[in-house]
């Protein structure tokens, strides 16, 4: 968070889920961190619908169906540099579709469940 929290375009604020801490844009939350190795961004609905399939080709990535959110689990060195290039991406998408003044604020991921791992050939057969 802290290489984060010196981007010009985000502050530090408290997360709209009450867990960790956050980082925001001046109209949306960008980033909640809600352990060491759990960063939930808010990417928006366009730019989660035009990179699903990379990003759910990422092992540090979670999708959740119908969420403006993912959830990035940090445990290597490049799922950080995926973090800062996620980042970038969700300002980007916040200056593409700006969330009006007015909206409720999206929910983050905290509380949701992310999309299973598909089972198997032989776990989808009977006795698998």
């Amino acid at each position: 968070m802290d290489r984060l929290a010196n981007w010009a375009d985000l502050t530090e604020a408290a997360p709209s889920c009450g867990t960790g801490s956050a980082l925001r844009c001046d109209r949306a939350e960008i980033a909640h961190f809600h352990t060491e190795r759990d960063v939930d961004l808010h990417l928006t609905t366009w730019a989660v619908r035009r990179f699903e399939q990379d990003l759910g080709s990422a092992t540090a990535v979670q999708l959740v169906p119908g969420a403006q959110w993912v959830t990035v689990r940090l445990e290597v060195d490049t799922d950080i540099d995926l973090l800062m290039t996620l980042v970038s991406l969700a300002l980007r998408a916040h200056q593409r579709c700006p969330v009006p003044r007015d909206a409720p604020p999206a929910r983050c991921t905290a509380a949701r469940t992310a999309v299973p791992a598909q089972p198997t050939a032989a776990e989808r057969r009977p006795g698998g």
